[in-house]
């Protein structure tokens, strides 16, 4: 029962985590406002809630900004790997060795590739009028797929695979309480929640390094539009304050953000976590 419970409070940790960040995308303005030189480098006490930038933009435009760029493709790329591990846990209780066999090859495959090399080779062919994250998050879930697959292929495995589903099967189970039940939401739940939550997170903190990157070298960005800033930017006006600007509360905003990103992703796992 305390495991339970503990599992529960996670739940409700990553489930106001991001339901915060996805009403922080609803908010985002197409642009930002107009520069204020009167309110320039306000803290979070004179400009709440998060002060204002070297132009007197509150910060709070930069983030719902960068969290409309980031929570819709990341989300959708753990889906992605969500699926695809279920699917090779599915296949291998169900005993279908050919497709089995095809799916390992193809893994082999694709995890043989350099992800960061793919990634950047992907970034770099994207049409100028298409540059959003879904494609560049989308990539990076079916390069992280292997592992995973291999990892819900092996835990159905340990179960017994198709010799666990013709024992339940003898006991009188349908077909859809196996597989969806005692298959995927008693056993494989733990690695395939984990999994997705781990590809949600990799792709958020794979967006702000591409958009830092193309800010370092002032170039246009490869997941956004120019009208439209990422939390990279947020991390970089946190970079001139060290080197002397009044914008270090933009750096602990930029920061609180990823942090936020990365207790939600592990709070979705220790919420799945396995009894």
């Amino acid at each position: 029962m305390r495991s339970r419970g503990t599992r529960g409070l996670w739940g409700v940790v990553a489930l106001l985590l991001l339901a915060g960040l996805m009403a922080l995308a609803a908010t985002a303005p197409e642009f930002l406002s107009t520069p204020d030189l009167d309110r320039i480098a306000l803290g979070p006490g004179d400009a709440p809630p998060f002060g204002t930038d070297d132009r007197g933009i509150s910060l709070l435009e930069y983030a719902a900004q960068g969290a409309s760029i980031v929570v819709a493709p990341a989300l959708f790329s753990g889906f992605v790997v969500m699926m695809l591990s279920t699917m090779a846990g599915l296949v291998r209780c169900a005993g279908l060795t050919w497709i089995d066999g095809a799916i390992q090859v193809a893994s082999e495959l694709v995890g043989s590739l350099p992800r960061l090399v793919v990634i950047l080779v992907v970034a770099l062919i994207l049409p100028s009028d298409y540059r959003t994250l879904l494609p560049i998050g989308l990539t990076w879930a079916l390069l992280a797929a292997p592992g995973a697959m291999d990892e819900a292929a092996a835990t159905a495995g340990r179960l017994g695979g198709e010799r666990f589903v013709e024992a339940l099967k003898a006991h009188g189970f349908s077909g859809v309480r196996i597989y969806l039940y005692h298959v995927v939401w008693l056993n494989l739940r733990s690695v395939i929640v984990r999994q997705g939550a781990e590809v949600t997170m990799h792709v958020v903190f794979l967006e702000i390094a591409l958009s830092y990157l193309a800010l370092r070298r002032n170039e246009p960005s490869f997941t956004h539009a120019d009208s439209e800033f990422s939390w990279a930017t947020l991390l970089y006006q946190g970079y001139t304050a060290l080197l002397g600007s009044d914008l270090m509360h933009a750096l602990w905003l930029g920061l609180g953000l990823v942090a936020a990103t990365a207790v939600m992703a592990q709070a979705v796992r220790l919420s799945a976590r396995a009894r």
